[in-house]
């Protein structure tokens, strides 16, 4: 008679049973790094869309200010040309 070494392991069917008071986990090597790029990936996409509207605010304020700087200095210019004609 051949002795088999390659045996399918024995279960635990407490574990199985009440998986709430399981608490040794295996954890799959290849998945957990499949899933922690994929975190990282998202990570940095949130950041690279943090920074691109941070940089849009900031032009969209020197623009907006630039404008407002604008019409003030022209309508002072057409104040004192109104003011002059005026004499």
């Amino acid at each position: 008679m051949a002795t088999d070494t390659t045996t399918f392991p024995e279960g635990d069917a407490e574990a199985e049973l009440n998986p709430g008071q399981n608490k040794n986990f295996e954890v799959d090597p290849v998945s957990s790094e499949i899933a922690a790029e994929k975190v990282q990936k998202n990570v940095e996409k949130r950041e690279n869309a943090k920074a691109k509207r941070d940089a849009a605010q900031t032009l969209k304020k020197t623009i907006i200010i630039s404008a407002v700087i604008v019409a003030v200095a022209g309508a002072a210019f057409a104040i004192t040309k109104k003011l002059k004609e005026n004499k």
